[in-house]
């Protein structure tokens, strides 16, 4: 099914149409729901948001898949979503377990107002609608998130008894902004008065002077919208990703009200961390299945051809790939899946494990691309063609070093961490020891 929806994709603009979607793809999902493997990134905590209205998707019972009686730890859901990552379109997206819905139903989740999760909430987990998640911005450097320059204008003056804003800016790799069912977007912005977002200036706000995280907030954005301009479709080393894709989005004084904010004024950066860090896991769970399919594949490619009289399994150099692709699963694998347990048994849940989701966002892409990188070599030049997904992954998981917080801040995240508890802990001997001393 893969093969045949990725071979018939042409080179025009009815690629990001409905008629563009796999044929399967209701198939499998009408299926997935019958099985009841439907929403399975819902975490076990779901029923603990405040403001979660459970009636809002019926009776909890094993019956209904969209509010289930039974949900996955994260390292349950982690094995699954390895099984669902092998596919790189198919898989997750027949499961609606799909980025980035996942992370933008989970702030709806534990965010969004009871009439936010009606409206998008609801079509999202029904999997009749998808989203985008707007954060990147071409012109400052996003891995320093207090770089945004988006503006969400505070206007003085009301408009009938609610609060007004305008959204002015440009966002890029918006995930899914390109995909004909996206009907909302999910947008980070740092909130200034109006006076100061007449020149689109955000430096001066004085939300940003007093507090540099707290300037930020979460905006809903309703698509189609016709103060929203898809710029191009971005392409990953070549791949568009229609009919899904990655959108640059120009932000053309979009109105907005209250009831468009999530989490309140200046929370952006709590919201996007809670959305962030079991996105990063989730993406790391899916990338072992993919690289564990391409190091199959290897495996069958090496044991069929033959170069020079032998097989190419039976050559040293092929079988020290083979032994090193099997060793960096393994790791990638055991590392994600430690991840996952500690996020499950911290009481600050991924909160409390966001050093691990640093280290594993580090070192999981870098291991899987490893395995494709070595398994593309062992197919030679069918590997870098359309013919196997072998290229298509190798794009996918080298842009991953990148995608939510390049591989450098992650490090530096890890890095921070580490030394801050060696200090406690050297602080704390010295304490005890001092301590020992005035009692002799």
């Amino acid at each position: 099914m893969e093969g045949r929806h990725s071979n018939g994709k042409g080179r025009n603009d009815s690629r990001w149409s409905l008629d563009a979607m796999p044929p399967c793809l209701s198939r499998l999902q009408s299926r997935a729901r019958e099985l009841g493997f439907w929403n399975l990134f819902l975490p076990p905590r779901l029923l603990k948001y405040p403001h979660w209205d459970p009636k809002l998707l019926g009776p909890v019972d094993p019956n209904n898949v969209l509010c289930p009686s039974i949900t996955l730890t994260y390292r349950e859901y982690g094995i699954l979503a390895e099984s669902m990552g092998r596919s790189i379109e198919l898989g997750s997206m027949a499961c609606n377990c799909s980025a980035p819905d996942t992370g933008n139903m989970e702030v709806l989740l534990e965010f969004g107002t009871p009439a936010q999760q009606k409206q998008y909430l609801k079509p999202l987990l029904e999997g009749k609608i998808r989203s985008t998640f707007l954060m990147t911005e071409p012109d400052v450097a996003s891995s320093d998130p207090t770089n945004l320059e988006t503006v969400l204008i505070n206007h003085k003056q009301k408009q009938n008894g609610n609060q007004s804003y305008t959204l002015k800016g440009r966002k890029w790799w918006s995930t899914g902004a390109m995909d004909p069912r996206c009907r909302i977007g999910i947008c980070v912005a740092k909130i200034v008065d109006e006076k100061e977002g007449e020149g689109n200036d955000a430096d001066n706000s004085s939300v940003g002077k007093a507090n540099l995280h707290g300037q930020h907030t979460i905006v809903l954005v309703p698509l189609p919208n016709p103060n929203v301009r898809m710029i191009r479709a971005l392409q990953v080393f070549g791949y568009d990703d229609a009919p899904f894709g990655h959108a640059e989005v120009g932000l053309e004084n979009v109105p907005l009200t209250q009831e468009h904010l999530i989490g309140g004024l200046g929370s952006g950066f709590k919201v996007s961390q809670a959305r962030l860090g079991p996105g990063r896991i989730h993406h790391c769970m899916r990338s072992i299945g993919l690289a564990q399919r391409c190091y199959e594949l290897m495996l069958e490619r090496s044991t069929q051809r033959k170069t020079f009289g032998k097989f190419l399994c039976q050559h040293g150099s092929v079988q020290k790939d083979i032994a090193a692709s099997f060793h960096d699963l393994q790791q990638a694998r055991l590392l994600t899946l430690d991840c996952a347990h500690r996020m499950d048994t911290s009481p600050n849940g991924p909160r409390g494990a966001r050093q691990h989701i640093s280290s594993i966002k580090v070192a999981v892409p870098a291991l899987c691309l490893n395995v494709i990188d070595r398994a593309l070599q062992v197919h030679g030049g069918l590997g870098v063609c359309q013919d196997t997904i072998l290229a298509s992954a190798w794009a996918g998981m080298r842009t991953l070093r990148i995608a939510d917080g390049p591989d450098e801040v992650h490090r530096r995240s890890v890095a921070r961490i580490e030394i801050k508890k060696w200090v406690m802990a050297k602080q704390e001997a010295q304490e005890q020891d001092q301590l020992k001393r005035s009692r002799l």
